[in-house]
């Protein structure tokens, strides 16, 4: 018993102990998170990240204040415009305020660069049209006015309508009309032409808010804008059009063009015809014209109220008709009636074929007579190319003169290049006029070279390259094109096609400007199909800029021009691959150190802005990427 007894407190505390311990694991238990459950803390390595995000954007803040103090001092304006204008645009996420005063340093600039270049270009016409007897073909220069005021309005819309008012000051005191060709007023066109590009940059609701003071009118660029605007939100654009279709049928000073006009919204976006006693104008704003799909309801809405519009009796002949005339209604309606035909009500149809009817007795016949490519585009098939080219062989035999034929065999040249068919190089070749025939070969070959990087003939583009009169700049366009379309797909090819474009770079005189843009675009294509090299090739065009006077690292293009006595034509566009800043931006998410160093190897100020601003973009906008192990991380 006595033994039983010394046991009973050692049991006892043996049970106390046990109870203890599972309390404190169960206590344990509770304190830590459960498998899934969010936790607070950030790991270690996302702490890491966070900070070099942090310090990086720091650096690159301070890589665009140093280089704003310099930009205020550059001499040439135009460099000093842009310069100013896109570090203010890099800059506006981290300090909008100081963003907003460079945004005002660069307007400044850019109103004198436009006053200087508008002079430099009145001047290059001046003597082309000396040259041509009044012809003339011009490459227009950057309006540096309008770019300062596209990047200010994506950030602030009082500063955007600050520079807008500025602008049509400008104009008002320079033009003596206040109309431009379009006739829309001189301030709601360039407001348009903002809002078409701030939706052209994806910034839709930016766009509105500048548009909406020229939405109520008709004409080819509000229909231009919401011809855009339906890409991008069809039932705010539809709205928007149906509103203009019903302010057109109260309004009586409208006519048949704005019929016309408005007829492009629903079946030729982005191409107009308007016609007048003396002729017929059409414009073009996309190298597509496809009708849209929409609702039955809004095409007969059109239907009833051009209609009414067409029905409105004809002005007495003793009042002014304006430019439009009988013929001018005439010629809108025989263009407009295969679209009543196919999809408005009989009764109406009936109604406008009526009405050709009646006018078909009073105009002439060769406006009855009148069946061209600007009467049917968009809406029935144009007339054959293969027809105009027999009526030009046919006028050959009639020839007077080796002139008269040389024009000729130069217009099917043209006609034959235009859609890519190899036989313009044959009927260049017809030339007898040597040096016509030499400046056709340089026109017509680009272009056919053009034509099949468009549609992606790559075997055609790299012919042309070896056996056409191309440029050496023009050849590493094709080369790098061709490179970049064949990444994918045959790499020993788009090698072999880049190769032969860093030998054609090499070959460009170390003082021209073309040289560095040639290593630049061989940089770009090794992007894609070997990207360690494009270090290489971008030091090599580093290089090249330093001893090419005139590089700026922007605004790369190609030019074609074709000039003679009373003839001119030009093809151009631009040519991004040319410039500095794609590069760098790029180069900089692979390692944002050696890219900094690497642009500070240019001597010329413009250039080295322009490679500075893109690699400090790389870290300050939006959705940067991510950082890892101190750099940033290859774009996958």
């Amino acid at each position: 018993m006595i033994y039983s007894a010394r046991l009973l407190p050692v049991a006892l505390l043996l049970l106390s102990f046990a109870w203890s311990v599972d309390a404190q694991t169960s206590e344990a238990k509770q304190t830590t998170p459960a498998k899934g459950t969010p936790s607070n803390s950030k790991p270690a390595k996302d702490i890491d990240a966070e900070r070099a995000l942090k310090e990086r954007r720091s650096q690159a803040r301070a890589l665009l204040v140093a280089l704003a103090t310099d930009a205020r001092n550059f001499r040439d304006q135009s460099l000093r415009a842009r310069s100013l204008a896109r570090i203010a645009d890099a800059l506006w996420v981290v300090d909008a305020e100081q963003g907003r005063t460079l945004f005002r340093k660069a307007w400044e600039a850019a109103e004198v660069a436009d006053q200087e270049s508008d002079q430099k270009l009145q001047e290059d016409i001046r003597q082309q049209k000396a040259k041509t007897g009044g012809g003339y073909a011009v490459h227009l220069p950057p309006n540096l006015r309008r770019e300062v005021l596209r990047l200010a309005a994506r950030h602030d819309r009082a500063l955007g309508e600050e520079f807008l008012e500025k602008l049509k000051l400008a104009t008002n005191a320079s033009a003596s009309a206040k109309l431009n060709s379009s006739n829309l007023p001189e301030a709601l066109s360039q407001r348009l032409a903002l809002a078409q590009e701030l939706l052209d940059a994806g910034d839709t609701e930016r766009a509105m808010q500048f548009a909406e003071p020229a939405l109520g009118l008709v004409n080819m660029n509000t229909l231009n804008f919401l011809a855009t605007l339906r890409d991008k939100n069809p039932s705010i654009a539809d709205q928007r059009y149906l509103a203009l279709l019903e302010s057109t049928a109260i309004d009586l000073q409208v006519d048949a063009n704005t019929i016309s006009l408005l007829s492009s919204y629903l079946f030729t976006p982005h191409f107009f015809v308007t016609f007048s006693g003396s002729g017929t104008s059409t414009s073009q704003m996309s190298s597509v014209i496809t009708a849209p799909s929409v609702a039955p309801e809004l095409q007969q809405a059109f239907f009833r109220i051009a209609t009414q519009v067409l029905s409105r009796p004809l002005p007495p002949p003793e009042q002014e008709q304006g430019t439009l005339g009988i013929e001018g209604k005439y010629l809108v309606i025989k263009r407009l009636l295969p679209l009543f035909e196919q999809y408005a009500s009989p009764d109406i149809t009936a109604t406008v074929r009526a009405l050709l009817d009646a006018l078909n007795t009073v105009v002439s016949d060769t406006v009855r007579q009148r069946d061209d490519d600007s009467m049917r585009k968009g809406i029935r098939p144009e007339q054959m190319s293969v027809d105009r080219e027999q009526a030009l062989m046919d006028r050959i035999e009639r020839a007077k003169n080796y002139a008269e034929r040389d024009g000729i065999y130069l217009q099917l040249a043209f006609l034959a290049a235009g859609r890519g068919d190899i036989r313009a190089r044959e009927f260049v070749e017809k030339l007898e006029d040597s040096e016509l025939r030499e400046k056709a070969r340089a026109f017509v070959d680009p272009s056919l070279a053009m034509n099949a990087i468009d549609k992606k003939q790559t075997d055609a583009a790299l012919e042309l390259a070896h056996i056409g009169e191309l440029t050496h700049i023009q050849k590493v366009w094709v080369f790098t094109r061709v490179s970049k379309l064949l990444a994918k797909t045959d790499r020993d090819k788009c090698l072999a096609s880049l190769e032969e474009a860093s030998v054609e770079a090499r070959r460009i005189d170390g003082s021209d400007p073309d040289r560095p843009r040639a290593f630049l675009a061989v940089s770009n294509a090794l992007l894609a199909a070997d990207r360690p090299r494009a270090w290489d090739a971008t030091f090599d065009a580093v290089k090249a800029a330093n001893s090419a006077e005139g590089f700026t690292g922007a605004d790369g293009d190609m030019i074609l021009r074709f000039q003679t006595k009373g003839s001119s034509s030009m093809r151009s566009g631009n040519v991004d691959d040319f410039d500095v800043e794609g590069i760098f931006r790029a180069l900089a998410i692979d390692d944002y150190d050696r890219a900094v160093e690497l642009a500070r190897g240019f001597q010329g100020e413009a250039p080295r802005a322009s490679a500075t601003i893109a690699i400090a973009r790389s870290v300050l906008d939006p959705k940067p990427p991510k950082i890892v192990s101190g750099q940033q991380a290859k774009p996958k």
